[in-house]
């Protein structure tokens, strides 16, 4: 299954996304959500992404969906080191992060593949939704 990685600003933010996702999906299914600056504060940390993409990572890849500004500039540059270590398979999504990380839960839990899970939870039709 594609691991999904949710990357907020605040730790409660992403804990209860994860708890959302458990809800909606209760089957085991590889998902990490990661928020603040590790000190209580609000934030993303750089080294916190990449050691999460380092846990979920397979041959099927993992979309990390972030929240505001600096979550996706992190993330996408978590990437790049990534890249270099080999993890090649790792995509960062724009899509809004509540709705985007329930349907690609459920996309992952049905087996569709990273690059559809993208596609599908950036999609107008998903925008349309908010």
């Amino acid at each position: 299954m594609v691991g999904i990685l949710v990357v907020s600003h605040s730790s409660k933010i992403a804990e209860g996304i994860e708890g959302l996702v458990k809800e909606l999906v209760p089957r085991e299914i590889p998902l990490i959500s990661i928020g603040g600056d590790g000190y209580g504060g609000i934030g993303t940390d750089i080294e916190d992404i990449i050691e999460a993409v380092e846990e979920l990572y397979t041959d099927k890849g993992v979309i990390i969906i972030g929240d505001v500004g600096s979550s996706l500039m992190n993330s996408k540059m978590a990437l790049e080191i990534l890249e270099l270590e080999g993890y090649t398979n790792v995509v960062v999504s724009s899509a809004p992060l509540v709705e985007g990380a329930m349907v690609a839960a459920i996309e992952t839990n049905l087996g569709k593949d990273l690059n559809d899970i993208k596609e599908k939870i950036e999609s107008k039709q998903l925008i349309e939704l908010i």
